[in-house]
């Protein structure tokens, strides 16, 4: 487990870069990624595309309300093993007042698309607690 809060920490996300317009993030498969049948769980896509997407949409939103998940779709393309590493990368398809929805690549290390997905965020008029804005999307106020 890793010192990131939330989920993330429990799968060992990485996060490699964020900002408003691209976050990535990264996790080596192991066996706590795996389903009962020793194949890559595709919950753990879907889980990591949310978080990813709500990172995104958070420090897009700029502190301005707080983003939360309404639908996520993850199609999986093909199969990657313990000991891959799968890269995710989150870019945007629409911005705006109420709604944003984010488009996510999860490639393993030689390129390979693995999982995509997309997920759709609400943007509540609610303020974000500056420590929780900070600890999950490294922004300060």
């Amino acid at each position: 487990m890793s010192d990131i809060p939330g989920l993330d920490g429990v799968l060992d996300v990485e996060h490699v870069e964020a900002g408003p317009d691209k976050v990535v993030v990264r996790f080596t498969l192991g066996e706590k990624h795996l389903q009962p049948f020793g194949i890559p769980h595709g919950g753990v896509y879907c889980a990591v595309h949310e978080s990813t997407a709500s990172i995104a949409g958070q420090i897009w939103l700029d502190g301005k309300g707080v983003v939360v998940g309404t639908n996520n779709s993850t199609d999986f393309i093909r199969q990657a093993s313990v000991g891959d590493t799968i890269t995710v990368t989150a870019t945007p398809i629409h911005r705006g007042r109420g709604q944003q929805l984010w488009h996510l690549d999860s490639l393993d290390q030689d390129g390979r698309l693995i999982a995509q997905g997309q997920v759709r965020l609400a943007n509540l008029d609610r303020e974000v607690p500056a420590e929780m804005l900070e600890k999950f999307t490294g922004v300060s106020r």
